[in-house]
């Protein structure tokens, strides 16, 4: 401790060096931005340490700088580092046909549908039971599930 105490007593520039390369390593290596704030308000805390301005004065510059940092840089951070949703090659089956293989049951939980070439898992998106051999409509995709619904036509022969 008392070699950190020399350390900001001697060349205080340097310990907020320290600081801002200490943050942009958290930085670097967390998945968000975490402290990117923290390494801004050390690097404009390095001015006043060059004028002698006293530490506790410092300690008050670094937090009005991180925190004015993370309120001003922030939105621009979140817009330009916006990860997308990837649409995967299953998404392209939303909207498309499907042939029921196995009864649709969401209850029992089961049921099978043939779509895009592949046997996938289906459930019903009411609830009601689909039987094998009826046409689908997939609705959407939940992990490895296809949400389905019965087609029109399948819904007039059933009237």
């Amino acid at each position: 401790m008392d070699g950190l105490a020399s350390l900001i007593t001697s060349n205080p520039v340097v310990f907020w060096l320290i600081v801002a390369i200490l943050a942009g390593v958290i930085e670097a290596s967390t998945a968000g931005l975490f402290s990117v704030w923290f390494a801004i308000g050390a690097l404009v805390t390095m001015l006043p340490a060059w004028l002698g301005v006293s530490f506790n004065a410092q300690i008050a510059v670094f937090i009005a700088a991180s925190a004015l940092a993370l309120v001003f840089t922030r939105p621009f951070f979140k817009r330009v580092l916006r990860v997308a949703n990837t649409p995967t090659n299953a998404d392209m089956l939303i909207g498309e046909k499907a042939a029921v293989t196995a009864e649709i049951d969401n209850i029992a939980e089961h049921g099978r549908v043939l779509a895009g070439g592949l046997d996938w898992e289906a459930r019903s998106a009411d609830g009601s039971k689909i039987e094998k051999g009826a046409i689908v409509k997939i609705l959407e995709l939940r992990g490895v599930t296809l949400i389905v619904e019965k087609t029109t036509k399948e819904k007039q022969e059933e009237k």
